[in-house]
Order: C-alpha cells, then sequence, then structure tokens
C-alpha cells in the first residue's frame, strides 16, 4: 500500500511518499481502506521531533490519526462493523496510527459509523479536533445550558467544532478570532465574536463559567481575570498550558490541561450532533496524499480556518 513515511526528524520535507505492507486486523480489529486522513498540528509537531515524537520513538514512523473510509475486512470477536460499513475514527491515539496511508488498522471502539450527512473528507476531518472539544466542555467542563463559555481560536480547527459543541448543550458563547472570522463564527451559533487583535478580551468579556483556551501561554493567564470563582479553564495544548495552571492555582481558580483519548461513543455524540444539523465541519483545504508536506507547511502558518485534510 502507499503511505507517507519519515527517516529523520524535520521540516515538512522529510514527509515523502513511499510503500509499506498492507496490515491485517487482530481480534477485535477492523481494518480501514482509508478515502481521507485528517491533518492536526499534532501531526506537524510530532513529525519535526515534539508532539508526540517521544510516544513514538525515532523515526521512520507514519504521523496521522484522522481516519474516514470503508472497513475492509474484521478481526475475529468484531460485532460493531462488518465490511463495506463506512466510519470514521481516531484510532491508537497517542500512539503510531499511521493515518498516512491506504489501510489503517485498530480496535472497533476506536471507530464509529459514519453519519449520512458526513462527507468522506469532512468525517476524517473531525475526530480528533471534535473528541478533542467534546472530551473538555463534556466530559470535563460538563457544560450546562445557560453558562458563559470563552472559547479562544474560536474558528480553528478544535475551536469551530467547539463552538457548536458548547452552543447544542445551551450555552452562551463567546469566541475570539480575526475580525475576517467574526461571519463564520456567528454563522457558528456565536453569541459575542471579539477581534484579540483590536481589543484586549478581558477587557470587554464579562465573567464566564468556563474558558476554553486553545493557546496557551499569556493568553491563558489573562483568561483568568475573566473566569468566574467557580468557573474552570481548560488549555490547550498542555505543554503551553503550565504557567496559566500555576496561576490559577495561586488565585485559586480551578484549570486543567487535557488530552485527547480514543473515544467510540463521544465519536457517535459527535455524529448525532451531525444528523441533528448542529454540527458541521469545515474545510478549509484538502491534498492529495502525496502531497502531505504541503499540507503541513499550509498548517504551520498558522492561518487555517477549520481543518486540512488528505484525501488518499
Amino acid at each position: 500500500m502507499r503511505a507517507i513515511t519519515q527517516r529523520t526528524f524535520g521540516g515538512p520535507e522529510v514527509l515523502v511518499l513511499g510503500s509499506a505492507p498492507v496490515p491485517e486486523p487482530l481480534p477485535t480489529e477492523i481494518r480501514v481502506r482509508v478515502a481521507a486522513a485528517g491533518v492536526n498540528p499534532v501531526d506537524w509537531k510530532t513529525r519535526a521531533g515534539s508532539g508526540m515524537a517521544k510516544v513514538f520513538g525515532e523515526p521512520p514512523f507514519t504521523v496521522g490519526w484522522d481516519v474516514a473510509g470503508t472497513v475492509d475486512a474484521v478481526g475475529v470477536g468484531v460485532t460493531r462493523f462488518a465490511v463495506g460499513d463506512t466510519v470514521f475514527g481516531m484510532p491508537w491515539f497517542p500512539r503510531q496510527a499511521a493515518a498516512y496511508a491506504e489501510f489503517v488498522t485498530a480496535p472497533s471502539r476506536h471507530f464509529a459509523h459514519r453519519p449520512a450527512g458526513l462527507g468522506e473528507v469532512a468525517a476524517a476531518a473531525l475526530p480528533l479536533a471534535g473528541l478533542t472539544a467534546w472530551q473538555s466542555l463534556v466530559d470535563i467542563a460538563a457544560v450546562q445550558p445557560g453558562q458563559r463559555v470563552l472559547i479562544h481560536a474560536a474558528a480553528g480547527g478544535v475551536g469551530h467544532l467547539a463552538v457548536q459543541i458548547a452552543k447544542s448543550r445551551g450555552a452562551y458563547v463567546i469566541g475570539t478570532a480575526s475580525s475576517g472570522k467574526h461571519d463564520l463564527l456567528h454563522d457558528l451559533g456565536v453569541d459575542e465574536a471579539v477581534d484579540y487583535r483590536r481589543e484586549a478580551f478581558e477587557r470587554v468579556v464579562d465573567p464566564v463559567d468556563v474558558v476554553y483556551d486553545l493557546i496557551g501561554g499569556e493568553v491563558a493567564v489573562r483568561s483568568l481575570d475573566v473566569l468566574h470563582p467557580d468557573g474552570l479553564m481548560v488549555c490547550l495544548p498542555s505543554a503551553a498550558a503550565a504557567d496559566a495552571l500555576a496561576a490559577a492555582r495561586e488565585r485559586g481558580l480551578r484549570a486543567t490541561g487535557m488530552m485527547v483519548e480514543p473515544d467510540g461513543d463521544g465519536l457517535e455524540e459527535l455524529a448525532r450532533l451531525v444528523d441533528q444539523r448542529n454540527l458541521r465541519v469545515v474545510v478549509a483545504e484538502t491534498f492529495p496524499l502525496e502531497r502531505a508536506s504541503h499540507a503541513h507547511r499550509a498548517g504551520e502558518l498558522g492561518r487555517t480556518t477549520g481543518k486540512l485534510v488528505l484525501t488518499v
């Protein structure tokens, strides 16, 4: 099968198209013929030697976790899927899933049925970002109707999904993004959009129950100024949140980092929101598999609205 691999850490140019054996599913696993693979910041960070590089070890390896495709084979004990089912998932995270390839094998419970209203490209863009938002806002923050939720980088890959998940929970949502992205934010349901380039959000945002910070650093620390005393701040990426977590402890406020986990139940909840037309995935650009390096270059510019996807 075709697969993107790398033999050293480095820039996007280390990603090359090669070949690898087609994997065989073990008991409880399925094999998915990949139609599309999502591209996430953790992919290019891992490629460069940070991200999940410590989990992977030294190259060669294949990055990527988000997949959408068709079940091609099932292992002994699989009852949730049959050959021919269309699925999407985020298998194995943070271990290597090797999603930038034509076939992937993983436990069946790392996947869910792809909803009818979600095409393969959008389905490939949803799992990692969607589960990150779902687990943060629902499992950790337990967002409730009427709560005020501030989401930083609200037009990004995780942020634009977090906005819709929070709205589906009945929250009042405030999102930060550059002014050019405010129309999209309002279309997604944001109640207040703040242009972080023109005004300090902590001066214009009234206290909130939940801060979902997807930037880290000083933005996370400043967010404590608008967090209700009984509120919670969830910070991503966790590696950039250490100062904010320490500052929260000093002020007697609650803050936590998080790391997403494979979650078939969570995927089914996301699929339900899609079916109810309460969740849509914004895909900024697609690239063929062999142009994975170009996708990484685009992502590393930090200007993407929504998600990037490889078509296989």
